[in-house]
C-alpha cells in the first residue's frame, strides 16, 4: 500500500491475506484525556504509563499547558507535576481543534484558573452543543457563557467554583457529567447533581468516577439520578497505567467476524469500565466465537446472522457494527443512539451514505439505523473527516477489496497506528 502523505488524498484497502492475525491495542483515549487532566490537577508528582499518543490526547495536553500545567510530550511514560487545582491559565484563546471531549472538559476546567480566555475550536466543533454544560456551570459559580446560549467558542473569567445542587441534562452527551466530576472536588462545597434526564453512555461516566476515586476523590450515587462529591477529598499524585482501548480493538474484532478468521487482540483488560467491550457480546450473539483470557482477547470469525440492538452504551461502535452487519444474513436493526447526530459527524447519515456507496440497502431511522445484510461492493467512501467512518469503512475493505477511504490521516484524532496495524492482515 502506497504511503499516505496528504489528507486529500485516498487510501485504498484491498482484501486480507491471512487467516490468523494477532495485534496489539494501544492505549484507551478516554483514559488518557481523563488520566492527563486528574493528574495535573492532584497534589504531587504523578507518573502515567501507557497513554495514547493521538491527536485529540495531543489536544489535551497542550491545554494543559497553556492553562500553566507542566506536562511533557506524551511518551510510554510521564511524569505529571500537578498544581494541586490553582490552574494558572493565560489570558487569550486556547484552540481545540475537533476535540469535543478537551471542549467539555475544558469548559469545566477553565473555571480553576485565573485570567480571561476563550475556548474555540474548528467549524465542526462548533456546531457541537455544549450549552447544558455552560448553564451548570454558571449555577456552580462559574463566570462562563457560549455561542448563543448553546453552542462553542467559550466564555471564561476564571474564578474558582462555589459548587452546590445543580441539575444538569445529559441527554446530549455523557461528558457534560464527567466534566462537572472533574473538577468539583476543587468547589468551595459539596455539590449534589441531579440528572434531568437519561444518561447516554453510561461507561464513559464510570471511568471517570473510577478514576477519581483511584486519585483520592470522593463520588458517589445517592441513586439513579443523583451524584454527590466531596469537596475535602482532593487528587493526589500516585501512578496510572493506561489500560488498553477497547474501541481501537472492536475494529479488529470486526474484522475477525467479517473474514471469518481468527483474530487477537492483546493489551485487553477484560475487566474494563469501557463500555465497548460488550462489543465482543453482540459479535457473540451474531455468531463469532470469543476466546476471553487474561492475555487478551480472541474473535473468530463465522457465518453472521443479524441482530436487533440498543446501542446506547457503546455508541461508537455504531459504524463498526453497521459493516459487521452489512454482511450478516438478515436485517440488523440498531437504536437508541440518536446522540450520535452530533458527533464529529452526523454519524447516523454518514454510515447511512456510505453503505448505500457500497450497494447495502439501509434505512435510517431519528434514533438508528435498520441495515439488510447483503454483499458490499469496494466504493468510495467519504470519511466526512470522522475517524470511526474511515477505520469501520477500512475493515469493510479487509474483505471487498477496492475500498477507497478518503481523508485517511482523520484516524490520527483517535489511533494514529491504525494503517499500520491494518499491515498485519496481509502476508
Amino acid at each position: 500500500m502506497a504511503k499516505v502523505t496528504d489528507k486529500r488524498m485516498f487510501r485504498t484497502v484491498e482484501k486480507a491475506t491471512k487467516e490468523k492475525v494477532t495485534v496489539k491495542i494501544p492505549g484507551s483515549k478516554s483514559v488518557t484525556h481523563r488520566a492527563f487532566i486528574i493528574s495535573a490537577l492532584a497534589k504531587g508528582k504523578s507518573t502515567i504509563l501507557n497513554p495514547l499518543d493521538s491527536e485529540d490526547t495531543q489536544i489535551t495536553a497542550q491545554a494543559l499547558r497553556d492553562m500553566g500545567v507542566s506536562v511533557p510530550e506524551i511518551s510510554s511514560k510521564m511524569l505529571i507535576e500537578g498544581c494541586d487545582g490553582n490552574v494558572n491559565a493565560r489570558r487569550g484563546e486556547i484552540f481545540l481543534k475537533d476535540s469535543g471531549t478537551s471542549m467539555r472538559f475544558f469548559a469545566a476546567v477553565s473555571n480553576l484558573g485565573n485570567g480571561e480566555f476563550i475556548l474555540t475550536g474548528s467549524e465542526r466543533l462548533k456546531e457541537r452543543p455544549i450549552g447544558h454544560l455552560v448553564n451548570a456551570l454558571r449555577v456552580l459559580g462559574g463566570d462562563i457563557s457560549c455561542r448563543d446560549d448553546r453552542f462553542p467558542p467559550v466564555f471564561v473569567r476564571a474564578k474558582g467554583l462555589k459548587g452546590g445542587n445543580i441539575e444538569l441534562d445529559v441527554s446530549e452527551s455523557s461528558q457534560y457529567l464527567s466534566a462537572i466530576l472533574l473538577v468539583l472536588p476543587y468547589a468551595e462545597k459539596e455539590s449534589i447533581i441531579h440528572l434531568t434526564s437519561s444518561l447516554s453512555s453510561r461507561p464513559y461516566v464510570d471511568i471517570t468516577i473510577d478514576m477519581m476515586k483511584e486519585f483520592g476523590a470522593e463520588v458517589k450515587w445517592l441513586d439513579e439520578r443523583t451524584l454527590a462529591v466531596n469537596n475535602f477529598r482532593r487528587y493526589v499524585g500516585k501512578e496510572y497505567h493506561v489500560e488498553g482501548d477497547c474501541s481501537s480493538a472492536a475494529y479488529f474484532w470486526a474484522a475477525a467476524a467479517i473474514l471469518g478468521i481468527e483474530v487477537r487482540t492483546v493489551n485487553v483488560n477484560l475487566g474494563t469500565r469501557q463500555g465497548d467491550i460488550k462489543f465482543l457480546d453482540i459479535l457473540e450473539e451474531m455468531g463469532c466465537e470469543v476466546r476471553r483470557d487474561t492475555g487478551g482477547v480472541t474473535v473468530i470469525g463465522s457465518e453472521l446472522k443479524g441482530v436487533n440492538v440498543d446501542m446506547n452504551l457503546l455508541p461508537d461502535q455504531v459504524p463498526t457494527l453497521s459493516v459487521v452487519a452489512a454482511f450478516a444474513e438478515g436485517i440488523t436493526t440498531i437504536r437508541n443512539v440518536s446522540h450520535l447526530r452530533i458527533k464529529e459527524s452526523d454519524r447516523l447519515s454518514a454510515v447511512a451514505n456510505e453503505l448505500t456507496r457500497t450497494g447495502i440497502k439501509v434505512v435510517e431511522k431519528e434514533d438508528g439505523l435498520v441495515i439488510h445484510g447483503g454483499k458490499p461492493k469496494g466504493a468510495r467512501i467519504d470519511t466526512y473527516n470522522d475517524h470511526r467512518i474511515a477505520m469501520s469503512f477500512a475493515i469493510m475493505g479487509l474483505k471487498v477489496g477496492g475500498m477507497k477511504i478518503s481523508n485517511p490521516l482523520c484516524v490520527n484524532k483517535s489511533f494514529p497506528d491504525f494503517w499500520n496495524l491494518l499491515e498485519c492482515f496481509y502476508s
